[in-house]
């Protein structure tokens, strides 16, 4: 079971980080600020992977030890830590260099909320209801 929640880890961190590359770049285009000295696509990538690989181990343990409640319990937890980690990009203190930086929490806000979308999106693929 581990080795399956761990590749859907992985294919959900891959859509994730799909999803906000393209997003950065309709930002990009749309607000012609550029924030690559700040998030970059490696970062962009270290970032989905670390928490979708989190998400993983976590909903692991809860559907382990929670058996009829682990999925609930999971879902619940990471709507709420996608939500509390909004704050992040308002406490940021970026460059100096950087231009314009009060666009810069337009650009990440949205990105927090796509780890848990692709979580969501992909779970029928990999996740079968007993």
């Amino acid at each position: 079971m581990f080795k399956k929640i761990f590749f859907y880890s992985i294919t959900t961190a891959i859509l994730s980080t799909i999803a906000c590359v393209i997003y950065n770049r309709i930002y990009f285009f749309a607000t012609e600020t550029d924030f690559t000295k700040v998030l970059n696509i490696g970062t962009l990538i270290g970032i989905n992977l670390l928490a979708c690989i989190i998400a993983g181990i976590g909903y692991w343990a809860l559907t382990t030890w929670l058996k009829r409640t682990g999925e609930i319990v999971f879902n619940f937890a990471f709507s709420i830590i996608s939500f509390a980690t909004v704050i992040v990009p308002f406490w940021m203190s970026l460059p100096l260099t950087v231009k314009t930086p009060e666009l810069f929490p337009g650009l990440a806000v949205p990105m927090h909320f796509f780890p848990a979308l692709a979580w969501f999106t992909i779970r029928p693929l990999f996740i079968k209801e007993k």
